[in-house]
């Protein structure tokens, strides 16, 4: 993937009403084309999207070798389970606010940060740091790892 030309994009990015739908995309195209790297599809996160919505990872990979975003798009509405605006955004709200749950995951989730800016220890999201990592800008939190 080419990071310069802006993939994969930012978890917080809604496509069609969800966030990180847009970068699973990008991971699914990166691996079709046998240039996802270090990148995993799918992973946890995607998996919990792919679980969310009812579809399975092999059925989305095969939507995105045969279309683009916007049929995509219209394939993934028509076949996920049914949710509410309010349940979508409740949803999409958690995975954005998701960060490490384990002990094991937090000693990852910091040394990654560390390597990155030692000094941002306000970075407490798996989205804050994969946009940290990916070099986008993140704003500073009041919120602090402790």
């Amino acid at each position: 993937m080419d990071l310069r030309a802006g993939y994969p994009r930012s978890l917080r990015e809604r496509l069609g009403g969800y966030v990180h739908l847009a970068r699973m995309l990008d991971k699914c195209r990166a691996k079709l084309a046998g240039t996802i790297g270090d990148y995993i599809y799918p992973c946890p996160l995607d998996q919990r999207l792919l679980d969310f919505a009812g579809i399975d990872p092999d059925q989305l990979l095969e939507q995105v070798r045969r279309q683009p975003d916007e049929a995509v798009v219209r394939w993934w509405t028509a076949m996920a389970k049914p949710h509410t605006e309010a349940e979508r955004e409740a949803w999409n709200r958690e995975l954005l606010a998701r960060g490490p749950d384990s002990e094991e995951k937090w000693a990852y989730f910091r040394s990654v940060r560390d390597q990155l800016d030692p000094t941002r220890t306000d970075i407490v999201t798996w989205a804050d740091l994969l946009d940290l990592e990916e070099g986008r800008q993140v704003p500073r939190r009041a919120t602090v790892d402790g």
